[in-house]
């Protein structure tokens, strides 16, 4: 039987909000049922969807991580769908690396040695204010999270994570940057 998740519920799986979610109802651009008064969205429907709308729109993507198994597994997953990757072990490289290689998308873990992930959020938007940041952390209820949050608006992956939703943050930030939401 078909998984179906609710619109509040497809706005989380994809990490955008409500609004976008009913924007793209509007265009009659995402697959959706309409059951009495609610919308239902069929997972398999929206992942293909998803799939669709990302093929052939490689990004260029930065991953700021301490751990080498974590940026390895990052670079190994996008670079299969086809994305640029570029990588930094610390908050001070990854600055340089965003600054150079004009990126598309960064991926920035939140608690590493030396210059931490909100420091670096800090920097990012002070120099690239549009610029999309997802956090990854296994500490999203930290002051170092809170104080990541001064910084604006950013995603936030939580640790242990699979491939799936690595892609899943890069479909949604594609799609959305083409409708301008």
């Amino acid at each position: 039987m078909a998984e179906l998740m609710t619109l509040e519920e497809v706005a989380a799986y994809l990490r955008v909000t409500k609004k976008t979610i009913y924007r793209l109802l509007e265009k009659r651009a995402i697959p959706s049922t309409r059951v009495g008064h609610q919308w239902r969205f069929e997972k398999g429907a929206v992942e293909a969807w998803l799939k669709q709308h990302s093929a052939g729109a490689a990004a260029s993507i930065l991953v700021i991580d301490d751990d080498a198994a974590v940026r390895e597994m990052f670079r190994d997953i996008l670079e299969e769908e086809g994305h640029r990757v570029v990588t930094a072990s610390d908050g001070k490289a990854g600055l340089l690396l965003a600054e150079e290689k004009g990126v598309d998308l960064v991926f920035l873990d939140l608690k590493m040695p030396g210059m931490n992930g909100a420091e670096v959020l800090r920097r990012l938007r002070a120099a690239k204010p549009n610029l999309p940041v997802t956090v990854i952390t296994a500490f999203a209820d930290s002051d170092l999270m809170l104080d990541a949050m001064q910084s604006g608006p950013f995603g936030v992956m939580k640790k242990p994570f699979t491939g799936s939703d690595i892609l899943t943050v890069v479909a949604t930030y594609l799609h959305a940057g083409r409708q301008g939401t």
